[in-house]
């Protein structure tokens, strides 16, 4: 096989200069050996062979190997690997060649091992220590060493941090080098964990990270691997990330972890809103939902949507028989349709581009689909919209939830569930109103059917994280732009959960609700504590890399008509009661009857064909009386209402 050169430059000083080195080592080690003897007039003869012999060996097998085109500079252990390779085969191929010219006579065999540590020293020795010098001094080096590994302190001292330890320990190719723990609980401070220190409670973090600088160990980032920290407690670690000039990363909560998907147990990823918002996630069975949706044919409405796209993705993830996604959207319908058929092409998928207010046109959709369930996501869902626009949102929300309930029973559906808002608990906008009246209706008509008829269920939860309907993308543009963010009120406060965890639950809770006899039941999803929307804002601009008031300004424009300071879950005569599956209440609302119901829906969508928004609002207000119409609807209470 040929042997290509490369000798230009400094490969070929390097080639020179390891060559001139093993042309010292032999006699070196000689002498290393047999001390003064090694050199008198009558051996003379015999060291200059060997150490001739043991040269041209040398620079032939560095030749071969290559390995003297390594850069000096990025001396590594990898270095240190080749070059003992490369002496290794040396000496087995030194060995014979030196037998056939003397027979190794007078050669002590302990010389042979003594040449080879020798040559590794004056081969790896002048590398190093070029790179010593280049990289300015020998704490450098040292910090090299970890491969380019960034310092991390981690925050957590659990089962989580033990597996990333030994994660980061398999090889140099981790990214990642461990200087300290954090245990929140304060338990295991001063023990340690795979050799790693527990340096004290989540309270002396700052004391411990000041102590890691000291003594020349200072962590590049904090990472979460405590999964049950809440989200106060992330926003605390992010003040104190950013005021010792660190970032703050996570591991992936168990909760997020998809069966199967192991390769991204201990993938580090950034802080997200969610984490500083939100609270401690419930690990769900899968069980009752994987019996809801396997083998069955579904339906979602609004499936272009945030909550109706989600929906669909669990689903899909679940083998149905048969998935139909509706939208009135082509742009959505066809994304979300695109992206399921690429995630699962064995999928039974189907598509109607469809609006709810065409009755005829969506009971042909739904008879053509013959759903077992249901799931009704579509809406109109922005307040100010639906304040400008009441006859739309009547006409979407409660005539288009009355047509799929009235399809869905045509088709002989086992069930439909209905997405409703906290907006509607004792609602002051149109969009509440109207998702009230939708609620209410689908509540009618479950406590009307009888055995084997079509189940009604409707689940309640509040903001959604990143939905069309929520501030969060607004925030988002806002700070692209340099700001300012706008705020409505300093002291307003909403629930905010991910669109996948309320997804979730929505799944979780229809199962024992579908399968059990309790009629008229509204689902209401846990949502934690309430957030202050100025607190978002100031947490989504520090998270974007900037601070709040200073780089990016926020401004207050005041209550828009429908928007209510502070939202509720329940009503006061909702009666709140927990159910079988951790994260779902069950609210039983005043019975309304169906007959008024109804004949009401007709007046309601009648006053919105036409455009009469007075009689819209007062008819509205008479089907739901805790409706409190605002702005320029306040004149249209029933008598004896009051204004909120």
């Amino acid at each position: 096989m040929a042997i290509r050169l490369h000798l230009g430059g400094r490969a070929g000083i390097a080639l020179l200069h390891d060559t001139i080195m093993a042309a010292i080592s032999f006699p070196l080690a000689l002498y290393l050996r047999l001390g003064a003897q090694a050199f008198p007039w009558q051996t003379s003869g015999y060291l200059w062979l060997g150490t001739a012999i043991f040269t041209v060996v040398a620079a032939t097998v560095f030749v071969a190997s290559g390995f003297y085109r390594g850069v000096w500079r990025y001396a590594s252990l990898r270095d240190m690997i080749e070059i003992g390779r490369a002496v290794a085969i040396i000496m087995l191929l030194f060995l014979p060649a030196l037998f056939l010219f003397n027979r190794l006579e007078g050669l002590p065999r302990s010389t042979l091992v003594i040449n080879a540590f020798v040559l590794l020293f004056l081969l790896g020795a002048p590398r190093f220590a070029y790179r010593i010098w280049k990289d300015g001094g020998l704490d450098h080096l040292l910090e090299r060493s970890h491969g380019g590994r960034a310092s991390v302190l981690l925050i957590g001292a659990g089962d989580a941090a033990e597996l990333f330890l030994r994660d980061m320990a398999r090889g140099t190719t981790a990214p990642y080098r461990v200087v300290g723990l954090i245990d929140p609980s304060g338990q295991r401070v001063g023990r340690r964990i795979q050799g790693v220190p527990v340096s004290g409670p989540l309270e002396a973090a700052a004391a411990v990270i000041d102590r890691l600088v000291a003594k020349g160990d200072a962590p590049q980032r904090l990472i979460v691997t405590d999964d049950g920290l809440d989200g106060a407690t992330i926003a605390q670690l992010l003040d104190l990330a950013e005021s010792k000039g660190l970032t703050l990363a996570r591991l992936p909560r168990l909760t997020e972890l998809k069966p199967g998907a192991r390769s991204d147990r201990l993938a580090v990823r950034p802080i997200a809103l969610e984490d500083v918002l939100g609270r401690p996630r419930h690990v769900l069975d899968r069980t009752p939902v994987e019996r809801l949706v396997a083998g069955r044919r579904l339906l979602v409405t609004g499936a272009g949507g945030s909550i109706g796209a989600e929906l669909c993705r669990q689903i899909a993830a679940l083998a149905p028989a048969r998935l139909t996604l509706l939208d009135h959207s082509e742009s959505l319908l066809h994304a979300i349709a695109t992206e399921l058929a690429a995630k699962h092409p064995k999928l039974a998928l189907a598509t109607e581009l469809c609006d709810l207010r065409d009755r005829g046109r969506l009971e042909r959709a739904v008879g053509s689909a013959l759903p077992e369930i249901l799931f009704h996501a579509a809406a109109l869902k922005h307040v100010p919209v639906c304040e400008r626009h009441p006859d739309e949102a009547v006409l979407t929300n409660v005539v288009g939830t009355r047509h799929l309930a009235a399809a869905a029973i045509k088709s002989g559906a086992r069930a439909m569930v209905v997405i409703s808002t906290d907006k509607a608990v004792q609602p002051e906008s149109i969009l509440g109103a109207t998702k009230k009246l939708a609620e209410s209706y689908c509540q009618a008509l479950d406590r009307s059917g009888g055995p084997g008829a079509t189940r009604f269920v409707a689940v309640r939860f509040g903001n959604v994280l990143g939905s069309s309907g929520s501030v969060v993308p607004l925030f988002q543009e806002q700070i692209a732009a340099g700001g300012p963010v706008t705020v409505t009120d300093a002291a307003m406060t909403r629930f905010f959960m991910t669109t996948e965890e309320a997804v979730e639950l929505v799944l979780q809770a229809s199962a024992p609700a579908l399968a059990g006899e309790a009629r008229g039941k509204v689902l209401v999803l846990e949502m934690g504590r309430p957030v202050r929307i100025l607190d978002l804002a100031r947490q989504m601009i520090r998270l974007s890399g900037r601070q709040p008031d200073r780089d990016i300004a926020i401004a207050f424009t005041g209550l828009r008509p429908g928007e209510k300071l502070t939202e509720m879950l329940f009503a006061p005569d909702e009666n709140p009661a927990p159910t079988a599956v951790t994260g779902v209440l069950q609210a039983e609302p005043r019975a309304a009857s169906l007959h008024e119901l109804e004949t009401g829906i007709d007046r309601l969508a009648a006053a919105a064909r036409e455009g009469r928004a007075g009689l819209l609002v007062e008819t509205l207000t008479a089907l739901v009386p805790d409706f409190r119409p605002q702005g320029p609807y306040a004149s249209h209470r029933l008598p004896g209402q009051a204004a909120s």
